[in-house]
């Protein structure tokens, strides 16, 4: 287990900005999108997702803010959000299939509620059901399910500070 042989050598996992300037940075993100993404297409039943259409150039000129979280220099998962005033509106959660259930999305969400911010607002698709147990078991309350597109329930959540 990857997590285990950090621990034993002691090699830390690292959060950090991700420059989506850097051509690399910004490809990793996308692969890394993709893959995740995919995971919740299947899970929701729709293919219909955003980040599944994306190009690289329209990542590149998202506006969003990344934050990667690294094991060993390979990104193991990502989040991005905008913030505008105190609102810290978090528009991806992305985790490498490979790297699920080993807490890195509560990390990287512990990352950046160190923000200085009123709320915290975030979206997922209704059938999600792990990523609406993590937001829930973070402290996130559901406000409302929104219909999208054809007929994508989207679960909406918010988190106070």
């Amino acid at each position: 287990m990857i997590i285990n042989k950090i621990k034993d050598y002691g090699i830390l996992p690292v959060i950090r900005e991700i420059e989506l300037n850097h051509v690399i940075a910004a490809a990793e993100v996308l692969d890394l999108q993709k893959k995740s993404y995919r995971i919740e297409a299947e899970l929701i039943g729709t293919e219909e997702i955003p980040p599944l259409k994306e190009t690289f150039e329209q990542l590149q000129n998202c506006g969003e803010t990344f934050m990667g979280y690294y094991i060993e220099g390979l990104l193991a998962g990502a989040v991005s959000f905008k913030k505008e005033g105190k609102v810290l509106d978090i528009h991806r959660m992305m985790v490498h299939p490979d790297y699920f259930r080993r807490g890195i999305a509560g990390k990287l969400l512990a990352e950046i509620e160190r923000q200085d911010r009123q709320e915290i607002i975030v979206s997922t698709g209704a059938a999600n059901t792990p990523a609406i147990k993590l937001y829930e078991k973070l402290g996130f309350v559901r406000q409302h399910d929104s219909v999208v597109g054809n007929g994508l329930v989207i679960a909406n959540f918010k988190k106070e500070s």
